[in-house]
């Protein structure tokens, strides 16, 4: 499983797909439950990239 800790962590791999959001965007999302991550103990945020990839498949930014 491929995974970073973290939203800047987050961050740097979503512009790096270009698929570039701001921390105010993700923390949103978060908020909002609408990313895919994991929360094993408060304030410490996992993503597995595997499933931000097919998250960002269904969910095509718009320009």
């Amino acid at each position: 499983m491929r995974k970073v800790y973290g939203t800047q962590r987050l961050i740097e791999y979503l512009h790096s797909v270009d698929y570039p959001m701001t921390e105010e965007e993700v923390t949103n999302l978060l908020l909002r439950k609408v990313i895919p991550h994991l929360s094993p103990i408060n304030n410490i945020l996992i993503f597995n990239l595997d499933h931000i990839d097919w998250w960002i498949k269904e969910n095509p930014k718009t320009t």
